[in-house]
């Protein structure tokens, strides 16, 4: 689902959580890719990591699989990192649309930097990197208590619900009839209805009536409908042998008879006799 976000007032939160916390604060896109963070230089610690490419695709996929796990819950989700350091993630919704997650990280939460570096060590041994100047960066870390992660992850929490309600980042509503026309066109012979494209759009009826209206100069159950038996006079034209039901079922009817009566209400005649009046106009011409 594509997201857009107000930069300028989500980075001035960004900072504010950043001022009260110091633990960098990030945005990620519904497709797990950053947007923007505070401040904009990750960790000491995480540098030394990624210098070898292998670590730097592990954070990668760590921060995908944290970011379904907090989908999935639909809360924060406070977790320890591949390299071993404390990370938090909160999904952002529209409706029971994920648009995106915020995330912080990456804390050093460990009774002391030996007991931390010990642990860092052995989950990078595995990685080409200078331990060296991975101890060096270690030792610099601010030690982060569990309860003060905890208090931070309510934060992130607040700071989530406040986005989503401020609708800083929200849907892409201009592009919403563009989606919605794609929708019913590669999915308008299933069975679909206005229910089911205003659960899956996350709009009302009344929105999705007027967006109908304005695109198509017809109610959406009318819409979905003309395109039914325009691809049923199709059907009747190019392919002569096939039979009146299997039409109906191809085009989205499921009930025969109701078929009948719309063919016949749209284009004046059922849909037989639509079928010999075009043998005979093909052979008059």
């Amino acid at each position: 689902m594509i997201s857009t976000f107000n930069l300028s007032k989500l980075n001035s939160l960004l900072k504010d959580f950043y001022n009260i916390t110091k633990i960098r604060i990030t945005v990620f896109d519904d497709s797990f890719h950053e947007l923007t963070a505070c401040p904009e230089q990750i960790a000491p610690v995480c540098r030394v990591i990624r210098t070898d490419p292998q670590a730097a695709a592990q954070c990668r996929l760590c921060d995908s699989h944290a970011c379904q796990t907090a989908a999935r819950r639909r809360l924060p989700y406070t977790y320890q990192c591949h390299a071993g350091l404390t990370e938090s993630i909160a999904p952002l919704y529209f409706g029971n649309i994920v648009i995106g997650y915020l995330f912080f990280g990456h804390v050093f939460s460990y009774p002391s930097h030996e007991a931390g570096w010990k642990s860092i060590r052995e989950k990078c041994s595995v990685y080409h990197i200078d331990k060296n100047l991975l101890k060096s960066a270690c030792m610099q870390c601010p030690i982060i208590p569990e309860d003060y992660i905890t208090s931070a992850s309510h934060i992130l929490q607040a700071v989530a619900a406040h986005l989503c309600l401020e609708r800083m980042a929200i849907l892409q509503r201009k592009e919403l009839p563009a989606q919605i026309d794609e929708y019913i066109c590669a999915h308008y012979t299933e069975d679909i209805n206005a229910r089911t494209l205003c659960r899956r759009f996350q709009i009302g009826r009344t929105h999705l009536y007027e967006l109908s209206r304005q695109n198509y100069g017809c109610g959406i159950a009318e819409h979905i409908r003309n395109l039914r038996i325009k691809k049923a006079k199709t059907c009747l034209a190019e392919h002569p042998d096939m039979k009146i039901n299997e039409i109906a079922s191809a085009c989205g009817f499921s009930d025969y008879n109701y078929f009948i009566t719309v063919f016949k209400r749209v284009t004046g005649l059922p849909p037989r006799q639509y079928r010999i009046q075009l043998k005979q106009s093909f052979f008059l011409h």
